[in-house]
């Protein structure tokens, strides 16, 4: 990961081969960053060499045995629930493909902008990979996504195109690949620059930000014992 602060905005970029894949010490290390991020300072996650995430790195999920899938379910629902919990605007810069928990991660954010590129795509793999999700994401999914959308997505395991989850308001923006991270910086002030957002926010995300937090807390992750 690489962080930087500059004019006013901190940027957190995905950084991992291979495609910003996550394994358990990536996520630590996003929790700890998102759990410790200035309660007033706008953020901004984008991803790097044209992928966003991944997701979890499939191939060494498989070989952890069942307590590291564990503890890796539960770092990932502490994560989610850190990132959500951030009071000032988080907005993602999607410049490539969000796969699995990379998409989580973008619906986890305020505010989505995404490259045009129609290479570009974005599904919920789970299924296909073998792998259930975490009970922080499982949450974070059927909040933000649209109902018809959710089970095409999770059951099916299909990919789609910025364009269809902007028809469907999953994201708010695209822009051309060399222009998201920009524009996101942007729009990450323009957020901060409202005087009443952190109690908006509070008031409409706060509740999911709760549950998963409690999730967290509770550490059930029955899918994986």
């Amino acid at each position: 990961m690489i962080e930087d602060i500059d004019d006013g905005v901190r940027t957190v970029t995905l950084r991992r081969h291979p495609m910003n894949t996550l394994n358990l010490d990536a996520v630590k290390r996003l929790s700890a960053l998102f759990e410790n991020h200035p309660s007033d300072l706008p953020l901004v996650l984008e991803g790097s060499e044209g992928v966003f995430s991944a997701g979890v790195d499939a191939k060494q999920f498989m070989g952890y045995d069942r307590a590291q899938r564990i503890e890796m379910a539960r770092a990932i629902t502490r994560m989610t629930g850190h990132l959500l919990r951030i009071p000032a605007p988080v907005v993602a810069a999607i410049s490539g493909h969000a796969l699995g928990g990379g998409l989580v991660l973008a619906l986890c954010c305020d505010y989505r902008i995404a490259t045009n590129a129609e290479r570009a795509k974005f599904g919920l793999f789970e299924a296909k990979a073998g792998i259930a999700f975490p009970d922080g994401p499982a949450h974070i999914v059927q909040s933000e996504l649209p109902p018809t959308l959710l089970r095409q997505l999770t059951l099916s395991s299909r990919s789609v195109s910025a364009e269809e989850l902007m028809r469907h308001a999953v994201f708010d923006e695209t822009a051309d690949p060399d222009r998201v991270t920009a524009l996101a910086r942007d729009r990450a002030r323009e957020l901060a620059g409202q005087p009443g957002y952190r109690a908006v926010k509070a008031q409409m995300r706060g509740a999911l930000a709760a549950r998963v937090n409690q999730l967290a807390t509770e550490g059930c992750e029955s899918a994986f014992a």
